[in-house]
């Protein structure tokens, strides 16, 4: 039982980004097409597949305890860099740069850069860009998975379909939630639910 609340920890871990940018993006009225959703979903689902597969390849070269400690520090970094982000981006959110073309770190502080024509749509040129943003997290979490023995095909389509989920639940709600001041310091959630993930698999 608890192997499988990990997984489902993990995948939510991962997801939660999208659900914050999609509350940005309901706050400014800014719509996500079917067809850019669906291609976010893909590339969040390809880069955990191509994670997992790299670290299935490493996988029967190593002890089954060190793998299982090397995935569960893994969790606790990614964690941790989470951590770092959220309190960093709260000091460079107002003197983030107008950039054209705006860079992985700054789409998660200000993600209504990725609408670079401001069209107030995501085009699915733009959710190229922002399925990649939305991944970093998930490459890593992917690659301790594996070590982790959690299943390739379950854990990829699961995360595939929780950063579609996510992003949809945030964008529906994003204008309730914007005069909810609490919901933006909710942001440090999922930093603490992979170093407590880690925490608990490399203690087990």
């Amino acid at each position: 039982m608890l192997f499988y609340a990990g997984l489902l920890f993990l995948v939510i871990a991962v997801s939660l980004d999208g659900f914050t940018v999609g509350l940005a993006y309901g706050i400014q009225q800014i719509k996500i097409p079917r067809s850019s959703l669906l291609m976010i979903m893909i590339l969040s689902g390809s880069i955990v597949l191509s994670a997992m597969l790299l670290g299935a390849f490493i996988n029967p070269f190593i002890s089954v305890r060190k793998a299982e400690q090397i995935g569960s520090l893994i969790l606790i970094m990614l964690g941790i860099f989470a951590l770092f982000n959220v309190y960093r981006g709260k000091y460079n959110k107002e003197n983030s740069s107008n950039q054209s073309i705006p860079n992985m770190q700054s789409i998660l502080v200000k993600p209504e850069q990725v609408d670079l024509d401001r069209s107030g749509i995501i085009s699915f040129k733009e959710s190229l860009l922002l399925g990649v943003a939305l991944s970093l997290d998930a490459f890593g979490a992917g690659f301790a998975a594996a070590l982790l023995n959690y299943s390739l095909f379950v854990t990829t389509v699961l995360i595939a379909l929780s950063s579609g989920l996510f992003l949809t639940i945030g964008l529906n709600i994003g204008k309730l939630l914007a005069r909810q001041g609490f919901i933006h310091k909710l942001s440090f959630v999922p930093g603490l639910i992979l170093i407590t993930l880690g925490l608990i698999t490399l203690c087990n």
